[in-house]
């Protein structure tokens, strides 16, 4: 299959995202955006549907047509003042004044803190079905978008994994180019959570061909789930499966699992600046894509959407997903699926 894919040289590139080893630009987050990729078919996963019409046999548990790989990053816990006044501001301009309480109150109380949600993430889930995985900050006083002590959620933790659903790693801003800030984030969690971190994501999807791979694979992560642009949603490399990456440098292929990220919340609102008509039309038709070819779809959605329309849109997903019968999930499931199926 791979000599096959090998043999076509266009998506071989794409597959290995050549463009990106030397880039002319980046944004200013260091990041490799759509807006710089020669590729603009991005809503169609040109490699998977090659992969699928040369032999590519998946199947899922129970019969599932296809999965989905339900992901939260967690940044913020506690709102900082500017963004406190924001809310505030914003709640009492749509007359929700009782929203505009608790934003107020949201250090007091865990119980009236709209961003401590995360039981209620999993009991919407548990509704149709479905677990996902949680990626938390680990980080110091000292460091960038610092908000929490992951020290003092050891038994919201530990409740997200006694259910069945995961806590994974939300690296820092330096991370995902720094080995000693991904192990020491990595032991920083695990100590919180008292159990193996195998699942990683990079904050502000900061990712750098092929290095971020590598140091997540001497760091001992088991899989990835940050490969996607921050400012489209869509296919970054043609995947819609989990893949192992391909250095182009050593020529090998890198032990660890990609899930490659297709729609991210803030993608669809702030980068592409859609309503949420539009939002739901390009969401489904990617859902259906993915559904088409058998495929893994993952979506991020931050425990602060987790409110009004946003949490709306969110739960008009996981219903349409389950009547499509997917396999909803988190991405520990997905790569103990991959690297297990025949």
């Amino acid at each position: 299959m791979v000599e096959v894919l090998k043999s076509h040289e266009r998506l071989w590139g794409l597959f290995t995202k050549k463009e990106e080893y030397h880039p002319l630009l980046l944004d200013q987050y260091q990041r490799f955006p759509y807006y710089l990729s020669k590729h603009r078919n991005v809503l169609e996963p040109e490699v998977s549907a090659f992969l699928i019409q040369n032999g590519l046999k998946v199947e899922y548990p129970d019969d599932k047509k296809f999965a989905v790989c339900l992901t939260h990053d967690i940044d913020i816990i506690y709102f900082s003042k500017l963004r406190l006044a924001y809310e505030v501001a914003l709640s009492l301009r749509k007359l929700q004044i009782g929203k505009s309480s608790r934003i107020l109150l949201n250090k007091v109380s865990k119980k009236i803190n709209p961003l401590w949600n995360f039981e209620q993430i999993m009991d919407l889930e548990k509704k149709y079905g479905a677990k996902s995985s949680f990626y938390f900050l680990a980080l110091n006083r000292d460091e960038q978008d610092f908000n929490f002590r992951i020290e003092d959620l050891k038994k919201e933790l530990r409740n997200i994994i006694d259910n069945g659903w995961e806590v994974g790693l939300h690296g820092g801003h330096e991370a995902y180019n720094n080995l000693d800030k991904i192990k020491k984030e990595k032991e920083r969690l695990e100590d919180a959570t008292q159990k193996e971190v195998i699942g990683y994501r990079s904050h502000y999807v900061r990712f750098k061909v092929p290095t971020t791979w590598e140091l997540l694979k001497e760091a001992g992560f088991k899989y990835d789930t940050t490969f996607g642009y921050p400012d489209c949603v869509g296919f970054r490399n043609g995947m819609c499966h989990p893949f192992k990456p391909f250095n182009l440098n050593t020529n090998e292929y890198i032990d660890i699992l990609e899930i490659p990220l297709i729609i991210m919340d803030c993608t669809l609102d702030g980068y592409m600046r859609l309503d949420m008509k539009n939002a739901w039309e390009i969401t489904k038709r990617l859902i259906d894509t993915v559904a088409r070819y058998k495929g893994v779809i993952t979506i991020l959605w931050h425990n602060t959407w987790m409110t009004g329309e946003e949490l709306e849109f969110y739960e008009q997903i996981l219903k349409y997903c389950c009547e499509k019968n997917a396999w909803m999930t988190s991405g520990e499931n997905i790569w103990e699926w991959w690297i297990n199926r025949r």
